[in-house]
């Protein structure tokens, strides 16, 4: 489901509850309302933050037992999806510091498995979109962690610079400095610059 078709989905249902200040209030969605409208967001967030599909879904399954635990706590959190993604940006990071990562680093997805966009291109169209989708890659792959998880929330989510802050216990400064930075050197390797 893409960010928009999201978001939309996320006004509808809040305007079905507003009609009832009450059911509003009182009423917590249900952990497999969570899952349904989640899941996919955060696996795609995983795997842009980890490149390994193995680790992106180890990842989720750690985050939705997480959401399970608070989900039955006294004072769940005020916006799970806010509190989804501070989770798996946590949980990714984790892994990246884990010890053992830098061993299986290798195993990762290649971009030259990727589906290419062109209905039928050309043999030569075919070599520059893999040299530039290589280069893309490489440059995001290149990029600090913390710029990459500026440049998913932000550039791929969607989400504000505000919320991206908040999420991320940055300054909205820090966030636009990082994301400025990772935009720049994915323009260059786009362009056929050194990244």
């Amino acid at each position: 489901m893409s960010t928009r078709r999201w978001r939309i989905r996320q006004s509808e249902q809040r305007e079905a509850l507003t009609g009832d200040v009450q059911t509003t209030v009182d009423r917590l969605p249900a952990y497999e309302e969570l899952f349904q409208e989640h899941a996919r967001r955060l696996d795609r967030l995983c795997r842009l933050l980890l490149a390994d599909r193995e680790e992106s879904k180890d990842v989720v399954q750690e985050v939705f037992l997480k959401l399970f635990q608070a989900h039955s706590q006294p004072r769940p959190p005020n916006d799970w999806g806010a509190w989804l993604t501070r989770v798996t940006v946590n949980a990714c990071r984790d892994r990246r510091r884990a010890g053992w990562w830098p061993r299986w680093w290798h195993l990762t997805d290649r971009v030259d498995d990727m589906v290419l966009p062109a209905a039928e291109p050309t043999p030569d169209q075919v070599v520059i979109a893999r040299a530039l989708q290589q280069r893309v890659w490489l440059a995001f792959r290149a990029l600090s962690d913390r710029q990459r998880e500026v440049f998913v929330l932000r550039q791929v989510e969607g989400w504000s610079t505000a919320a991206v802050a908040s999420a991320l216990g940055l300054r909205g400064g820090s966030v636009k400095r990082h994301l400025f930075r990772a935009v720049q050197r994915l323009r260059a390797a786009a362009a056929g610059g050194s990244t």
